[in-house]
């Protein structure tokens, strides 16, 4: 299963991957947050060994080995409401999210 993006979120990562001369869309997870598990986006400036590698609408996204059970099938949008402007998971793995949204739960994960 890979990672998908939306319109928006692969035209909002070029434009961030131009900006900052990066090579690939970095995505990952920490532990924190009131549900266990805080989504981690970021612009990757080189690739490391356990990167996982995956492309969609021409942009690369890359997960580190650890965090890819937590993402993979996820889809990525991004959505601007208001004055606030974000990257949204559509996460199948997640079983519950805070009330924010910022953070997420996967049964059977510590």
């Amino acid at each position: 299963m890979g990672i998908q993006l939306t319109d928006n979120a692969a035209q909002r990562v070029k434009y961030f991957l131009e900006k900052e001369n990066g090579l690939a869309l970095r995505l990952g997870v920490r532990k924190t947050g009131c549900s266990g598990w805080a989504y981690e986006v970021s612009i990757a400036a080189e690739l490391k060994n356990d990167d996982h590698i995956f492309e969609d609408k021409d942009v690369k996204i890359v997960i580190d080995h650890d965090s890819l059970p937590y993402l993979k099938g996820s889809k990525i949008d991004f959505t601007t409401s208001g004055l606030n402007r974000t990257f949204q998971f559509d996460n199948p793995n997640a079983t519950d999210e805070c009330g924010c949204g910022e953070s997420f739960t996967i049964s059977g994960s510590e």
